[in-house]
């Protein structure tokens, strides 16, 4: 059960938020711009790359590697050369993950390491590994780590992770907001220069200051009815998310929700992207998880019962209301079936500018979803 009072409680938030998720969010521009300085730093703007890599190979552990590799591929747009490098192993722990590199990896390729952890001794040796191939080798990851030792044996790029004091209570979640942004700050930063995407030190900033704003709009402060977050967080309380997005940015937005409902608040929900989501989606709006459906006696005592738990489409667009757009036809839909309906549509800007916000509102949900359910 959801907790709303606590939503407007920011007291109450800041005790409940024994992981820092709360501030993690609040500070994602900060974390953007100590990344980005960090990269810069590291020596990313003095490199001088001979064309663009036949293949970008992404390893790392959880969904962290997994969100860098789904956005970036999104970002380098159709044809994207950007392959995440699936772990194996008996458990998901530093030691037991094992990665390897396709047998074709070469000389033209490029391999990415992204960890918040840094102790992986299979990460170690897959930079060695992609060294003897004579792939190039670029790292983010904790500074002091075996990590940053085993890079600099294979002559790579590495990238100290922009890091605060509250990251070492715990082991960080990969969906917590600061590490999605420690982790892909930098790795934009790179693939800036070599030309596979474009995310200039500018385009950083305004990335920066697109959070902040988001910041200032859904933080602890801000009371429910004027704060989008909040009041996604408390429409979603008893419901199955739909999550539906519309646009190439969004769809990795809308993943990366998912994700982070599944491993910060413990909840199931559904992604798909327009329009094809309207089809695969539409047997499961008219089934039992409708709003207006209840198969059992309407006269039954509930007392004691929980809520019946029926889908709520949330909608994330990147593209204005003009233009070809299903945004229609999915609204008709969710209403046909008596299904509420959420909508999220950033402000104008480029395409990095809108995913961050989408991401930003999205990361604030999940975090007071979980905060107020107890999670």
């Amino acid at each position: 059960m959801l907790d709303e009072s606590l939503l407007d409680t920011p007291e109450g938030l800041a005790a409940a938020d024994r992981r820092g998720l709360l501030r993690g969010a609040a500070e994602a521009g900060a974390r953007v711009r100590t990344a980005a300085r960090h990269a810069i730093e590291a020596g990313v703007q003095e490199l001088k790359p001979d064309g663009r890599p036949r293949a970008v190979l992404i390893a790392g552990p959880g969904v962290a590697a997994t969100h860098a590799a789904d956005l970036l591929g999104s970002l380098a747009g159709p044809g994207s050369p950007v392959t995440r490098l699936a772990p194996t192993g008996v458990a998901p722990a530093a030691g037991a993950l094992r990665w390897e590199l396709p047998g074709w990896a070469g000389s033209v390729d490029l391999l990415l390491i992204a960890t918040p952890d840094g102790t992986e001794p299979s990460l170690s040796l897959l930079a060695d590994q992609a060294y003897r191939r004579g792939c190039s080798v670029a790292a983010v990851a904790p500074a002091g780590t075996p990590l940053a030792e085993a890079v600099a044996g294979a002559h790579g790029l590495f990238m100290p992770m922009a890091t605060a004091p509250y990251d070492h209570g715990e082991p960080l979640a990969g969906s917590s907001p600061g590490v999605l942004w420690a982790l892909l700050t930098p790795l934009l930063a790179l693939l800036d220069r070599i030309g596979l995407v474009t995310a200039p030190p500018e385009d950083l900033e305004k990335v920066a200051d697109r959070l902040d704003r988001i910041a200032e709009r859904c933080g602890p402060a801000i009371v429910t009815y004027s704060n989008p977050a909040k009041t996604l967080a408390a429409e979603l309380a008893d419901a199955l998310p739909v999550v539906w997005t519309e646009g190439d940015s969004a769809g990795p937005a809308g993943r990366r929700f998912a994700a982070a409902l599944a491993e910060l608040a413990g909840r199931p929900a559904l992604v798909a992207e327009l329009p094809e989501a309207l089809a695969a989606h539409t047997a499961l709006l008219a089934g039992p998880l409708a709003a207006s459906a209840d198969p059992d006696d309407f006269f039954r005592d509930r007392v004691d019962e929980s809520p019946a738990l029926h889908a709520r489409v949330v909608l994330l667009r990147d593209r204005p209301i003009g233009g070809l757009t299903a945004a229609p036809a999915a609204r008709d839909l969710a209403l046909s079936h008596d299904t509420p309906i959420s909508e999220l549509e950033p402000e104008a800007g480029d395409e990095l500018e809108t995913l961050a916000e989408l991401i930003a509102v999205t990361d604030f949900a999940a975090v007071y979803l979980t905060l107020a359910s107890g999670a």
